[in-house]
C-alpha cells in the first residue's frame, strides 16, 4: 500500500512539473541589435571619436528620423582582454528590410549625406588610419512573454 501511494505521488509530481503540451514558449522575438566591433589604432581615439560624434551620429539620426532604426549607441570595453575591440557600435531596429527597401534606403541616405556609394567606400577606407573594423553580429532580443 505504501509503495502504491509513493508511486502515485511521484506520478502526480511529474504531471505538475511538466509543462502542458499546448503551453506557449515563454520567450518572444523582439528587436534586432546589429553590433560592430571597432579596434582603435594607437593615438587615434580622439580622431575616431570626432568621426563618431559627427558623421556617424548624423547617419544614425537620419535613420532614426526615417524609422529605419529605433536607437543607436556606442559601448566602450572596460578592462579588455587580449584581442577584444575597444568599442562596439550598436544599432537597434524592429525588422530586416527587404533587398529593394535596402536599395531605396541607400539612395535616400546618399541624397541626405550628398554622397554616393563610391565616395562612401573611399571614406570607409580612409578611416582605416584610425581604426580596424572587427567582426559584426546580428542579435535578436528575446523578451519574456507576459
Amino acid at each position: 500500500m505504501r509503495k502504491m501511494i509513493l508511486s502515485a505521488l511521484g506520478a502526480a509530481t511529474m504531471f505538475v512539473a511538466a509543462p502542458a503540451p499546448a503551453q506557449e514558449v515563454p520567450l518572444v522575438p523582439g528587436d534586432y541589435w546589429e553590433i560592430t566591433e571597432i579596434d582603435i589604432l594607437d593615438g587615434q581615439f580622439s580622431a575616431y571619436a570626432d568621426y563618431l560624434a559627427d558623421r556617424w551620429r548624423r547617419n544614425q539620426e537620419f535613420g532614426k528620423s526615417k524609422g529605419w532604426i529605433k536607437d543607436y549607441m556606442v559601448f566602450g570595453t572596460v578592462n579588455a582582454r587580449a584581442d577584444e575591440p575597444d568599442l562596439y557600435l550598436v544599432a537597434v531596429y524592429e525588422r530586416q528590410p527587404s533587398a529593394a527597401e535596402q536599395m531605396a534606403r541607400e539612395k535616400e541616405f546618399d541624397a541626405f549625406m550628398k554622397t554616393d556609394s563610391r565616395r562612401e567606400d573611399a571614406a570607409f577606407a580612409g578611416r582605416a588610419t584610425m581604426r580596424k573594423v572587427g567582426g559584426s553580429m546580428l542579435l535578436q532580443r528575446l523578451r519574456f512573454r507576459r
